[in-house]
């Protein structure tokens, strides 16, 4: 059987990596408020590097006290923070992988609020993204220290046992906005490009001899103005790449921000052309980042030279064995793109929508249930499947009941629209872990009195989502009307034209949906922006492409008062009108607990009790969300398994 190209190790400086994966230095808002390492990003790190990462990077670490951009963002810039990183470095080579640390400032991307320092940059020139605080402009002697910090920094690391370091010098940061005409209008010397790279080089190679040294670049910026494709690379051609062991390819900045963490709507591996260019013009390896979520794109990308190895980020992130899944050709835990990860930097740790285990890898069961229970679960959406699979693992006997025909719930409806090409893979991916693990699957079942008749459930967990309490629409019975959810489970083909009434995500991306199908949408939204749920980076291509759609017509803060045949009356800050409302009337609405049916099945009084988990225990309604509550469900049925009979539950 023939070698997959990403298991041929890969010489690197003066070290090897053991296959061509390398998990890429992502920020995780796991550290201490003041950088520090914590326990629980050892153990993440830790864990990537027992799943057959042969690289293990941490994330962008500021090198000096104003580049800091996030919260609990790892700090390289003071001694006191070599133990945590060495630490860390132990870790990560016990599990048999090397350790990298990425360099970085954040320039004028830095937020004051953040660091308490004011953002510097070459250029005085505001981030908005981030909030638009006007950054000072770096004289010399401070652009001197900087390059010194960086230097310090690669010292501090080296004494903590890392292996590679990597200076960030992509995604618009300090380096970047070097680099960039649209970033750096200076006209002393310091205008050269390339000069700021180079000293840090220089700073990194003298003060961490013998370090393995790459550098991480977006190959364009994706903005008016910036770093093109071939900008790109006749600056990179006067970087001192001899002095570096690797080149990283990546690409974006935070203005262009779907190219630095790409929508799933986007093809899977999609800057390896950028990447091809630098393989065939250096004479080190150079590395590839951009949605390689499969072994395949993988194996894709290196067999055909478009790069040595790749960064996965989000990958490891859902699945920390991929690279040994995609080595020994086992089943993984697939990334969907959702992005929910990046969307919750800004509040503290990060978390992942399809893995619950994120950030808590220490608290993983790792041993079957002392006594085994029969648990009945009710609902086979995400929060279902979820808990079935834990109970499964931990040994107990699982039935899993839905009245649809498949299971995956809404999420398995959410996979048929455009905007959401990548759910469907977690649904086949537990679908298959629940064929494996022996859980009993009944489809097309409406749990009743003697549903379990013959299997009566120690335990039952009510997974069903919200009852779907639809809003008052008078009149409604005068023209075609449904739940989104009905229209998407019957497949119906787009119609001429449609009104949806609703503002989530849901109702945005099948307005979306049906737009790219065709259809004439009229779309009524209660809330006066449209999708207020859906996060900056989730909704970086839906929402202008929504704003922007010819065939649509959107009416922001308003409520429907009555329906007639082809028009709605609604109500808004200015009173009430009627509106053109052609087609049949879709309503996507919030959800409420099935309360009736938790009362009916605790009258059931099984055992070890009844168990609200997803939205049917109020929890809000994410994925994320649901994911977790079943960890917990499940971790709670096996406590109360295990006590001795007659004991307090």
């Amino acid at each position: 059987m023939p070698v997959a190209p990403f298991a041929v190790p890969l010489p690197m400086g003066r070290l090897t990596l053991h296959n061509r994966f390398v998990s890429a230095p992502m920020e995780r808002n796991y550290c201490e408020i003041d950088g520090t390492m914590t326990d629980r990003y050892v153990d993440y790190l830790a864990r990537r590097a027992q799943g057959g990462a042969a690289l293990v990077f941490t994330e962008a670490s500021y090198v000096r006290a104003d580049g800091k951009g996030r919260i609990r963002q790892m700090g390289v810039h003071v001694d006191e923070r070599v133990p945590g990183i060495a630490r860390a470095a132990a870790a990560v080579h016990a599990a048999g992988a090397l350790f990298g640390v990425e360099l970085n400032h954040g320039g004028r991307t830095s937020q004051g609020a953040v660091s308490g320092f004011t953002p510097v940059a070459p250029s005085p020139v505001p981030c908005e993204v981030v909030g638009g605080e006007r950054p000072a402009q770096l004289d010399a002697e401070e652009i001197e220290h900087l390059i010194a910090c960086y230097g310090e920094a690669a010292a501090r690391c080296q004494a903590a046992g890392v292996d590679v370091i990597s200076l960030h010098g992509g995604h618009g940061y300090l380096i970047h906005q070097f680099l960039s005409p649209a970033y750096n209008r200076r006209d002393d010397e310091w205008g050269d490009p390339t000069l700021f790279v180079n000293r840090v080089i220089e700073s990194v190679r003298s003060s961490a001899p013998g370090i393995v040294l790459g550098l991480r670049f977006s190959a364009f910026e994706g903005v008016e103005g910036g770093l093109t494709p071939e900008l790109t690379r006749r600056r990179m051609a006067a970087v001192d790449t001899d002095r570096l062991d690797f080149l990283d390819v990546s690409a974006g900045n935070y203005e262009a921000g779907q190219w630095i963490i790409q929508p799933g709507e986007w093809e899977r591996g999609l800057l390896r052309e950028h990447a091809a260019p630098y393989v065939r013009g250096y004479a080190i390896p150079v590395g590839v980042a951009g949605r390689i979520s499969t072994p395949e794109t993988a194996a894709e990308i290196i067999a055909a030279g478009q790069a040595d190895f790749v960064s996965l980020a989000r990958t490891l992130h859902a699945d920390p064995d991929f690279c040994n899944r995609a080595l020994d050709g086992g089943r993984y835990r697939p990334c969907i793109a959702c992005n929910h990860c990046i969307d919750s930097l800004a509040a503290g740790p990060v978390p992942c929508t399809v893995n619950p285990w994120v950030g808590r890898e220490a608290d993983q069961p790792g041993k079957p249930a002392a006594q085994v229970a029969r648990v009945a679960v009710v609902g086979a959406g995400p929060a279902g499947m979820g808990v079935a699979r834990e109970l499964a693992i931990a040994g107990h006997a699982v039935d899993l009941y839905d009245e649809r025909p498949e299971t995956g719930g809404d999420f398995a409806l959410a996979a048929r629209l455009h905007a959401y090409p990548e759910y469907a893979r977690i649904v086949e991916w537990y679908r298959a872990e629940l064929a494996d693990l022996g859980v009993a699957v009944h489809t097309r079942v409406r749990v009743g009195p003697g549903t379990f008749a013959g299997r009566v459930p120690d335990a039952v967990v009510l997974a069903t989502g919200g009852a779907g309490s639809a809003p008052d629409l008078p009149g409604a019975g005068t023209r075609p009307t449904r739940d989104v959810r009905d229209f998407l489970l019957a497949g119906d083909p787009a119609p001429e034209a449609v009104t949806v009434y609703g503002g989530d995500r849901e109702a945005a991306a099948v307005a979306d949906d049906l737009l790219r199908r065709g259809s004439r949408v009229v779309l009524v939204c209660p809330q006066p922006q449209l999708a207020p749920d859906v996060g900056r980076r989730a909704g970086i291509l839906l929402l202008p492409r929504l704003a922007a759609a010819a065939r649509l017509t959107t009416h922001l803060g308003a409520t429907v008062v009555r329906v007639e045949a082809a028009r709605l009356l609604l109500r808004n800050g200015t009173g009430e009108h009627w509106v053109d409302a052609p087609g049949e009337l879709l309503v996507s609405h919030g959800v409420s607990p099935r309360s009736a049916l938790l009362d009916r099945l605790r009258a059931l009084a099984p055992r070890l009790g009844v168990h609200p988990v997803g939205d049917a225990s109020g929890d809000g309604g994410s994925v994320h969300a649901a994911l977790t509550g079943a960890v917990a469900v499940a971790a709670e049925i096996t406590r109360r398994a295990e006590l001795p009979v007659g004991a307090s539950r």
